[in-house]
């Protein structure tokens, strides 16, 4: 095997260098108007990163803490949290890996929730919208299905409690129709609690998420669709066979990011309704860190709970991508 001459891979690094500072200097009001953005990823994103180094200090000590000082503590905290010393909490005490591991299972099992009734509902309303010929009554329901995702989380809450409550509008319609024969304490009752955080989630974001699949059903070619009407597949088939085939490297993409994002499951839906006795079934780890890191002024604990979640995150995006690219698809990164 030849040896590429010195000369020669000096003038192969100065050409692509040259290369490299000819497309920046012709792209220039591109990198201006970029700086902003990376300067703002900068400061919300990465600088606040430097507080991770409490998870590994002891705050304990209150005069410590206030002074500044907490004494480094190792993977102490860590340890606490997934140990089985307990607590005061509402009612009693309670293990401190029972606190964590209950705030762990529901937002793993409300993120399961979400995640699938968010993508089936988004795929299934886009491809009734495709469907649809009438291009008024089209963008119409478009509008109405995506404005709730710009009310306030209170706001939608607040329409939640009234269109679930005993006499709300869900128990008139399920008792005068005679699917039940008393009202449901949907809002006080756990075995529905978790269905009613998935229903409101779809409720708001169902329309906004279906804008990037609709786009992505505009993207297929429409020969596919005349070829397999020609050869006698029906409407349904050409859905199954030519439109969902079509999008699905962004559905693939969509699901590496939404995996990422499996520990986050919300905070404003379970924290506002999550009181009282649905306490068990509604904490996330968002509302563990806030309780340990306000209430109880253990930022320690607090930190280290929400290192542990951006970690497990980071980790299942990364295993997402990886199975992902070893079945041939489309990935992230």
């Amino acid at each position: 095997m030849t040896s590429i001459p010195v000369n020669t891979k000096k003038a192969i690094n100065t050409g692509r260098k040259s290369k490299f500072t000819k497309i920046m200097g012709s792209q220039w009001q591109l990198m201006l108007m970029s700086i902003p953005m990376l300067l703002y990823v900068l400061l919300f994103n990465y600088a606040p990163l430097w507080g991770w180094v409490n998870a590994f200090k002891d705050y304990s000590d209150m005069t410590a803490s206030a002074t500044g000082n907490a004494p480094w503590f190792g993977l102490g905290n860590f340890e606490q949290l997934f140990s089985s010393n307990t607590v005061r909490v509402a009612g009693g005490r309670i293990g401190l890996w029972n606190d964590f591991g209950l705030s762990l299972r529901n937002t793993l099992a409300m993120s399961a929730i979400n995640l699938v009734m968010g993508t089936v509902s988004s795929i299934l309303l886009a491809v009734l919208l495709n469907e649809v010929r009438n291009k008024g009554f089209k963008r119409t329901v478009q509008t109405v299905t995506y404005l709730p995702h710009f009310l306030s989380m209170i706001v939608v809450v607040s329409m939640a409690q009234n269109i679930f409550a005993s006499s709300g509008v869900v128990n008139s319609f399920l008792l005068s129709t005679g699917l039940i024969k008393e009202e449901i304490f949907w809002l006080g009752d756990k075995r529905y609690f978790w269905l009613l955080v998935g229903i409101i989630n779809v409720w708001k974001e169902v329309g906004w998420n279906t804008i990037i699949y609709i786009s992505a059903m505009t993207s297929i070619d429409p020969c596919l669709h005349e070829a397999a009407a020609i050869d006698g597949a029906g409407r349904l088939q050409r859905i199954l066979h030519v439109t969902l085939p079509g999008i699905k490297s962004t559905f693939v993409i969509l699901l590496i990011m939404n995996i990422g994002h499996l520990l986050e499951a919300g905070f404003e839906i379970q924290y506002l309704l999550g009181r009282g006795v649905v306490y068990e079934v509604a904490s996330t780890i968002d509302i563990f860190v806030l309780k340990y890191g306000t209430e109880k002024l253990d930022i320690g604990l607090a930190t280290a709970a929400g290192m542990f979640k951006s970690v497990v995150a980071i980790v299942l995006l990364i295993v997402a991508n990886l199975i992902a690219k070893a079945l041939d698809e489309d990935t992230l990164i």
